[in-house]
């Protein structure tokens, strides 16, 4: 069982981690338009896959503009965010923060994405949220890069989860 920590304090997760270099695990999310979406609807693009607690705080905020922002103009990226969020207020923190380079995916019916990836905090005052992390599936849905971040407070490390997007889109290219 893997942990993080919250405000320094070690939190457990539940679930088992996916392996780097396996296939990511399955799942379903809600869209913004209370439609279902699979990871499997993304087959043939780069994944970039941002496990947040919830848009309501300035972290996540901050994670999710900042993304949105690195993955502009990126052919064959794209970025999903996933988290209890209800999906209308996703909707909403889209529409207001102009995010067009990331679809908003929601556990909130399913709850299954947090035990599959093994990012569904077990304990503290976020009990039952998703912990911050970043993974990275490639066109055929295998997963190349996870990072959990040390506590969910810090944002995760930008430049090494892009390097990993464009060495795949080298790859694609070669």
């Amino acid at each position: 069982m893997a942990t993080t920590k919250l405000d320094g304090e070690k939190i457990q997760l539940a679930g088992k981690m996916p392996a780097v270099g396996g296939a990511a695990p399955k799942f379903t999310v809600v869209k913004k338009d209370l439609s279902e979406m699979k990871l499997a609807d993304l087959k043939g693009e780069i994944v970039v896959l941002m496990s947040i607690p919830s848009l309501e705080t300035g972290v996540c905020a901050k994670e999710i503009r900042t993304f949105n922002e690195k993955l502009s103009g990126l052919n064959g990226v794209k970025g999903l965010m996933v988290s209890k969020d209800l999906p209308f207020a996703m909707h909403r923190f889209c529409e207001v923060e102009d995010i067009d380079n990331i679809i908003s995916g929601s556990d909130f019916r399913y709850d299954e994405f947090g035990r599959q990836y093994g990012v569904e905090i077990l304990d503290g005052a976020f009990k039952g949220l998703l912990a911050r992390a970043v993974f990275i599936v490639d066109q055929e849905l295998q997963l190349r890069y996870l990072q959990i971040v040390d506590d969910i407070g810090n944002q995760p490390d930008y430049e090494i989860a892009m390097d990993v997007v464009k060495k795949l889109l080298d790859e694609t290219e070669s």
